[in-house]
């Protein structure tokens, strides 16, 4: 099986190649290559690697059975399969599936204090018992997040350099267009991400075959394994309003106004019942939520109300792989992205924020049209970033940068399907760029 180069692969040397390094927690969604990534990892860096699996292998969990201490672990681990071996500052112990028995967070002190051996921890599910591992484990780990693939990992599984990422920024620093052979090539490879999505196992198919050939039915087992996710872990709640929630983010995103409705999920439904709901997705990785801000200023943390949001697909992928029969077929067919074209750029946007480290944020002022899509912020500016299905005139953008009552604002940036441009404090890049915005913004505008 091929392997596609991801940016996790990166953080793993150098966390290795610290020498107060502490044990690792990876963070993410289920399927985005976690296990394949680590696996890869400590095969070309460490001479042994034990790697336990605790929903494939649940006996493991009674290696705690005499306690927490490094020594009783590897003791037991060692009764229970003599061929692993422990050789002091050459072994990795790579516990895949922590949402299974977070409790052996616990030993992650002990690991960190004995530091004889590296430990890496993964799981699918672990936003949802992450106060469990954070309060076994606060001082003593270092987390990691990951995602499926985003736009540039795509870039290289289709075997473009780094080089070619670095073009595109600097046109943009620069604010020089690019050539209609430079588009055609970014816009086509653009739209093949938004159809497949980032999961490994669509790309790899993807790759191999070179169409798309067997991605929708591949996107849609992910969709079925994501609600039984859903069925297995949400302990104590309604398991049928999360799916409800779930499975109506695509027609509330192709609305106009595409604030999530609780009311439109089912009849009589209110925030304060499906509260808990919004929280659970968000916390399994598998929507990204964007709030609704109270007032367009810095700063952005607590500056906004919870009861008003919209809900983004975590891998815009699965989003497509949600639409109704003749999107599908026309979408990959004849590449026409319809009625869902706006609700799938703005997730593609929301995606690539959220892979780059930024919160969601939007705002809709209440007694005007006045309305921005995100914002994201640096050290001394707020920045508005409006997506256009197509290069219209950004009536909010422009209200917003040249209005006194914003004195965060000074300019805006908006990604449409157009080219490189500035006008009147607007930045205009391709939706294709949108995965290199914040070394933009560290380029352009350093503190």
């Amino acid at each position: 099986m091929i392997y596609l180069k991801r940016k996790i692969d990166g953080f793993l040397r150098e966390w290795k190649q610290n020498p107060d390094r502490k044990p690792l927690v990876v963070k993410g969604p289920r399927q985005v290559g976690k296990t394949e990534s680590i696996r890869r990892f400590g095969a070309e860096y460490y001479d042994n690697v034990v790697e336990i699996n605790f929903v494939e292998e649940p006996k493991y969990r009674l290696i705690t059975a005499d306690g927490y201490r490094t020594s009783d672990l590897i003791k037991n681990i060692s009764r229970m399969d003599p061929s692993k071996q422990f050789t002091e500052g050459k072994t990795l112990l790579f516990f895949d599936e922590l949402q299974e028995f977070p409790e052996i967070a616990t030993a992650l002190k002990f690991f960190c204090q004995d530091g004889r051996f590296d430990v890496i921890c993964s799981g699918s599910m672990l936003g949802i018992h992450y106060s469990r591992i954070e309060s076994n484990s606060v001082g003593y780990k270092e987390d990691c997040e990951m995602y499926s693939f985003d736009f540039e990992e795509f870039l290289w599984a289709k075997g473009y350099e780094d080089g070619f990422a670095e073009d595109l920024l600097e046109h943009m620093v620069n604010l020089t267009a690019l050539n209609d052979a430079e588009l055609s090539v970014c816009h086509g490879l653009f739209l093949d991400y938004c159809i497949l999505g980032g999961m490994p196992a669509v790309l790899r198919e993807y790759i191999v075959k070179g169409t798309f050939e067997g991605s929708l039915q591949i996107q849609r087992q992910l969709l079925a394994d994501y609600e039984e996710d859903v069925r297995k872990y949400a302990e104590g709640m309604d398991q049928a309003r999360i799916l409800n929630v779930f499975r109506r983010i695509p027609l509330q995103l192709a609305k106009d106004n595409k604030k999530f409705q609780i009311s439109k999920v089912a009849s009589g439904a209110r925030f304060k019942d499906y509260r808990g709901c919004i929280e659970w997705l968000s916390d399994a990785r598998m929507v990204n939520v964007c709030y609704c801000m109270n007032y367009p200023e810095l700063p952005l943390k607590d500056n906004f109300d919870e009861t008003k949001y919209k809900i983004y697909f975590a891998d815009s992928g699965l989003l497509v792989a949600m639409l109704d029969e003749e999107a599908q077929e026309d979408l990959r067919a004849n590449r026409n992205l319809g009625v869902y074209k706006g609700a799938l750029y703005e997730n593609v946007v929301g995606e690539a924020l959220t892979k780059s480290g930024y919160g969601l944020y939007y705002y809709k002022r209440e007694d005007s049209t006045l309305e921005e899509d995100f914002f994201v912020r640096t050290a001394r500016n707020l920045i508005p970033i409006e997506v256009k299905a197509k290069s219209g005139r950004a009536k909010s953008l422009r209200t917003l940068i040249a209005s006194d009552k914003y004195e965060d604002i000074h300019y805006g940036i908006k990604f449409t399907g157009g080219n490189i441009g500035y006008e009147n404090g607007i930045y205009t890049f391709p939706y294709f760029c949108m995965f290199l915005l914040r070394r933009y913004l560290n380029r352009a505008y350093p503190v």
